[in-house]
C-alpha cells in the first residue's frame, strides 16, 4: 500500500518549529553557491544534502571577494536564523551576526522597554548613530545604538542635527534590537512628554502660533507644545506667510487617530 504523500503545509510547520527566527545554530560549511552563497550542512538535519545557506551579504562584517576568503569547505561555523524558505523548506542564515560575538552578547542583553544612554556618535541625514555606554566597538558603524529620524523627536524636522549633536549625552528607551544591523534600535522621544497628551484645545478654539513650516500645499502653524496643525494654502487666499511669523488660527478639525489637525485663519 502506498504512503501518503507528506503534506507541504505540515513540513513547513516542522522546518519553521525547527528553526525559528534569531535561534543560534551550528553546521559545517559544504560548498558555495552560484550567486556566491555559503551552503551549510546544519547539525542534526538532512546528513544527505546541505539544508543550509548564508547570502553573502550575511556572511561577515568584513570586506571580501569571493566568499571562499571568508570560509572554507568543512569549516565549522555558527549562524542566527534568518528565515525559512516557504516552499523548499531552505534556512537562510546569518553568520554575520554572531560573527563578533561580543557584540552579538550585547545585542541579546537588551530588551525591549529598556532605557539606554550614550553619546551621540554621528548624526547623518537618515538617522544618528549613538555610542551606547558600556557597548562593545562596533565592526562597522560610528555606535551600536541607532535613532530613526521619526524617534528622535515629537516635534516635525527637516534634519537630525536640529536636535542633536555630535558628542551630546542623550538618553532612550530601546524599541527594537536589529541583529542584522546589529544595532540596538532607540527611541528619544519615548522619553519625551508627547504632545498630543498635553493638547487642552479644541475644536472651534481660536489660538496663536508660530508658523513652523511653509510648504507647497499650505503652511504649519504650531498650537501646543510641540503639536502642529495644516492651514491649507486655499484658505490663506494668497496671503504670504514666512516661517517663523505669529499667525492666529481657528482649529477646524483634530483627528487625534492620525494625528493630524486642520486649521483656517481666525480673520
Amino acid at each position: 500500500m502506498t504512503e501518503p504523500a507528506p503534506d507541504p503545509l505540515e513540513r513547513l510547520r516542522e522546518r519553521l518549529a525547527a528553526f525559528p527566527d534569531g535561534e543560534v545554530r551550528t553546521g559545517t560549511v559544504a560548498g558555495f553557491g552560484e550567486r556566491g552563497d555559503v551552503l551549510v550542512q546544519l547539525d542534526g538535519d538532512d546528513p544527505q544534502t546541505p539544508t543550509g545557506s548564508i547570502p553573502r551579504h550575511l556572511l561577515s562584517w568584513a570586506a571580501f571577494e569571493d566568499p571562499g576568503e571568508v570560509v572554507s569547505v568543512g569549516q565549522r561555523i555558527t549562524a542566527e536564523v534568518f528565515g525559512v524558505n516557504e516552499q523548499s523548506g531552505h534556512v537562510t542564515l546569518s553568520a554575520k551576526a554572531c560573527e563578533d560575538e561580543a557584540l552579538y552578547g550585547y545585542l541579546r542583553s537588551k530588551q525591549r522597554g529598556d532605557v539606554v544612554a550614550g553619546t551621540v556618535a554621528a548624526v547623518l541625514n537618515f538617522g544618528v548613530f549613538v555610542r551606547l555606554d558600556g557597548e562593545p566597538a562596533h565592526p562597522a558603524y560610528p555606535g551600536t545604538g541607532f535613532v530613526r529620524i521619526p524617534e528622535l523627536t515629537w516635534s516635525r524636522i527637516d534634519h537630525p542635527e536640529e536636535v542633536v549633536r555630535p558628542g551630546q549625552r542623550v538618553s532612550g528607551e530601546v524599541i527594537g534590537i536589529d541583529t542584522y544591523q546589529g544595532e540596538v534600535v532607540v527611541s528619544l522621544k519615548a522619553l519625551q512628554e508627547d504632545p498630543w497628551d498635553a493638547l487642552t484645545a479644541g475644536t472651534g478654539d481660536v489660538v496663536t502660533g508660530p508658523v513652523t513650516k511653509v510648504i507647497s500645499f499650505g503652511v504649519f502653524v504650531r498650537v501646543g507644545e510641540a503639536a502642529e496643525g495644516l492651514v491649507h494654502e486655499s484658505d490663506l487666499d494668497g496671503r504670504a506667510v514666512h516661517e517663523g511669523q505669529e499667525l492666529t488660527v481657528r482649529i477646524v478639525e483634530i483627528d487625534r487617530v492620525l494625528r493630524r489637525i486642520r486649521l483656517a485663519p481666525a480673520g
